[in-house]
């Protein structure tokens, strides 16, 4: 088995995905990025910006007009709607 992110994004009150995850995606002030398994520790601010996020089955993408995305251990946290 390939190693997989553990990806969550939270709303206030509110989990609104959690799952495995080959890879996150998106875009900050300095330009796109890419989050891998093993990736080193990083914090972003992602404004007005699609993430994606690549499961085993399909590519989702959200939308949000603010969100923080942090990545620690193979974990990824995005809170968004703050």
């Amino acid at each position: 088995m390939a190693d997989l992110l553990h990806v969550r994004i939270n709303s206030p009150g509110e989990l609104l995905w959690e799952g495995d995850a080959q890879w996150v995606s998106s875009e900050n002030t300095q330009g796109p990025f890419d989050i891998l398994p093993f990736h080193a520790n990083f914090v972003s601010i992602i404004e007005n910006k699609a993430i994606k996020i690549k499961t085993a089955e399909k590519t989702l993408q959200y939308d949000f007009p603010h969100s923080v995305i942090y990545a620690h251990t193979n974990k990824v946290f995005i809170y968004t709607n703050i």
